[in-house]
């Protein structure tokens, strides 16, 4: 780990202790990539006995910001579903291996990308083994490239899904605006048993949403459990509280110029809809 990113973890672990993000614990566990111990941040439920939970995906940003904070489209839903009664784990992919960001192509690096369903499944894992957690009753959520791990990961085929499990899977799962939807998996093959609501902004020109809804119509018309959402007028990272609209040039590939900002109809109703999902499938 490089010495500016080692600065990037105490700095965020300093701000979790003084309560910035919320979070009671931060917590290391396996990737089942079997080489990568990863950070997690675990915001835990009020109230005794066991509660659903919920692992959280970051998209190619990262988890944190340069200055060490937790990005606050994840401490919102993470106080939002821990209000709820959800356990929530938001699992940092990128600092364990040394890596910033993977938004601009420079950085892009395919086997860190394809390596994250193992890390969704290991924080399945850790999650499955608290006392406050009930294991039949986990859900995943990602947004951008953790929205394409979502994908990878639930899907069959799956990137991530041991061979032999001995724990129950994950029972439902969100992706917010997914990365590479409909270039990454073979539509003609890929499917999904785990309920799955996908959510797209029709302006999201950095996935290309138009792509995605008609690649995610494929499994669909098979019997895939998926429900696609998208919202008319809404860019990428809609969801995000409080954010400027705003072009992002450094971020360019292939000519196009990602757009983000928050919608803030796009997100009135994603706050309604993705608890209403996960309480469908995650609370009896």
């Amino acid at each position: 780990m490089t010495r500016q990113w080692l600065g990037v973890v105490l700095a965020a672990a300093c701000a979790l202790a003084a309560g910035g993000a919320g979070a009671q614990e931060i917590v290391h566990f396996p990737s089942l990539d079997g080489q990568t111990t990863l950070n997690g941040y675990l915001f835990r439920a009020s109230g005794a006995g066991r509660h659903p939970a919920v692992v959280f995906m970051h998209g190619c940003g990262g988890l944190f910001t340069s200055r060490g904070a937790m990005l606050s489209r994840e401490t919102d839903w993470a106080a939002r579903l821990t209000t709820a009664g959800y356990v929530v784990l938001a699992v940092d992919s990128f600092i364990p291996r040394g890596q910033h960001e993977m938004c601009s192509a420079a950085h892009l690096d395919l086997s860190i990308y394809t390596k994250r369903a193992k890390d969704a499944y290991g924080a399945l894992a850790f999650l499955q083994a608290q006392p406050d957690v009930r294991a039949d009753r986990i859900g995943v959520i990602g947004w951008s490239q953790g929205g394409g791990t979502v994908l990878h990961t639930v899907g069959t085929p799956s990137y991530g899904r041991p061979a032999a499990m001995t724990q129950p899977d994950f029972r439902a799962a969100v992706a917010f605006y997914p990365a590479q939807c409909s270039e990454k998996m073979e539509s003609a093959v890929w499917t999904t048993a785990i309920p799955l609501l996908v959510l797209l902004g029709s302006d999201d020109v950095w996935i290309g949403a138009p792509n995605c809804q008609r690649w995610l119509a494929g499994p669909i018309s098979r019997g895939a459990a998926v429900t696609v959402q998208m919202y008319p007028g809404a860019a990428h990272d809609f969801d995000f509280p409080n954010e400027l609209r705003k072009e992002h040039p450094e971020w360019t590939l292939n000519g196009v110029v990602p757009i983000t900002g928050t919608d803030p109809a796009a997100r009135t109703d994603a706050l309604q809809r993705v608890p209403a999902f996960l309480a469908h499938y995650l609370n009896d």
